[in-house]
């Protein structure tokens, strides 16, 4: 197809959506749930083992791709994965439906009665890379929060995303409603990204997920709203005085668990007064997971397998076993490491100090903060939201993981007795 037909594809399917959209947004939560219900049968039963194929195509294909091995693990389905996208499902229907919720409500000197409610944004467009099992973790929550999806996946995907789709529709068929609530765009033209990101009064917000390249692409042209998210560049701090068992267990945990994706951490930072304690331990468990370190001097001089770090290390998200490390003068200097090289995603301290790890709290500008804890936490489903969109690093409108809520907006709604403004 040529660039005016894409175009022309890529509005009449909007146009679609956004017309089941309207619809989707009057539905009761049983009809939204009864949906979701029968992807979740689908998916455990000769559906999911349809799109295990189509993804073993997918995978056959990525072969002559040369993608690096983060991408191919995020493409790649198993039973296991295929099940835990059937329990995010589940999770969702099990959620309290957020349309419709009052949020705020008071009553004015002038007797009016104004309150804040909860209401879809109508027709999301979702671009992405790799990972086919958000299509279902985005379809359902757009579903449940009573949106339509335009969906925009990425080639290795293509086959994957296709299957994923097809579940959907059937389950919004067999429950009367229109399958264009889920649309699977039928081409990977970058010319249909372009497209859709300019369907201004049709596509209600954009969520592109992926590498930092397609999100610099996707904000850089769009002319609707989008929600960013460049790079996972998270970090974690082990204060003097940290319980240096549990330091070490979050440590690998954070970069080891899966290296490939947005909340893996990228640096360790040691605070110089446990260094000669804890760094030759947490690197000798990290080596034995394969993670290569790239480390500061200081580190250099206390582990003699770590290659020294270059200074765009501390600014590079790896996605793989590389693990940028580095001594600093307590919380003061974490904080301005942070500041100068964090990506406002996900950022840990593991300490014993309450001050300091109030600290921490306020000061970090991140989208989820922790203490003692994994910063593999930042996600959807792990946070209770039953799955996420995205995790958004822009703060308007959402801050961190995206999950039904976000996927509303808020209304104001009046009730009055005759009042008129004097």
């Amino acid at each position: 197809m040529d660039e005016d037909e894409i175009d022309a594809l890529v509005e009449r399917l909007a146009e679609e959506a956004k017309a089941a959209a309207r619809r989707l947004a009057r539905l009761p939560t049983e009809r939204k749930d009864a949906v979701l219900r029968r992807v979740c049968g689908a998916l455990r039963g000769p559906a999911g083992d349809a799109l295990l194929e189509a993804n073993r195509r997918d995978l056959l294909a990525a072969e002559g791709m040369a993608l690096p091995e983060a991408m191919l693990d995020r493409l790649r389905l198993d039973r296991p994965r295929l099940d835990a996208v059937a329990d995010g499902v589940e999770a969702i229907v099990a959620l309290p439906d957020p349309v419709g919720r009052v949020e705020d409500s008071r009553k004015l000197p002038n007797g009016l009665s104004v309150s804040r409610v909860r209401v879809p944004l109508g027709l999301i467009g979702f671009i992405y890379e790799s990972r086919p099992n958000v299509t279902a973790d985005a379809a359902a929550l757009c579903i449940k929060s009573g949106n339509a999806i335009l969906l925009r996946g990425g080639k290795e995907a293509f086959e994957s995303n296709r299957a994923f789709a097809a579940i959907f529709e059937e389950a919004l068929e067999a429950e009367g409603l229109p399958k264009a609530a889920v649309t699977l765009l039928p081409t990977v033209d970058r010319r249909a990204t372009l497209a859709m990101i300019r369907l201004v009064g049709v596509v209600d917000l954009v969520i592109p997920r992926g590498g930092e390249g397609l999100i610099r692409f996707v904000s850089e042209n769009a002319r609707v709203p989008v929600i960013q998210h460049y790079k996972g560049m998270c970090h974690v701090y082990v204060d003097g005085g940290a319980d240096l068992d549990a330091a070490e267990a979050i440590a690998v945990n954070a970069k080891v668990h899966r290296p490939g994706v947005c909340n893996a951490m990228e640096t360790l930072l040691v605070d110089r007064a446990i260094a000669e304690a804890f760094l030759p331990r947490v690197s000798r468990a990290l080596l034995e997971e394969g993670v290569e370190l790239r480390g500061d001097p200081a580190v250099c001089a206390l582990v003699p397998e770590a290659r020294a770090a270059v200074a765009r290390d501390w600014d590079t998200e790896h996605l793989s076993k590389i693990l940028n490390v580095a001594v600093v003068d307590g919380i003061d200097a974490a904080l301005v490491h942070i500041e100068r090289h964090g990506s406002k995603h996900t950022e840990a301290i593991v300490t014993d100090s309450y001050a300091r790890a109030q600290r921490w709290v306020r000061e970090v500008d991140a989208s989820l903060v922790l203490v003692n804890a994994s910063t593999r936490f930042n996600d959807g489903f792990q946070l209770g939201l039953g799955a996420e969109i995205g995790i958004s690093t822009t703060k308007l409108h959402a801050y961190g993981p995206m999950g039904l809520a976000e996927l509303c907006t808020l209304k104001w709604v009046g009730y009055g007795e005759g009042q008129i403004r004097r």
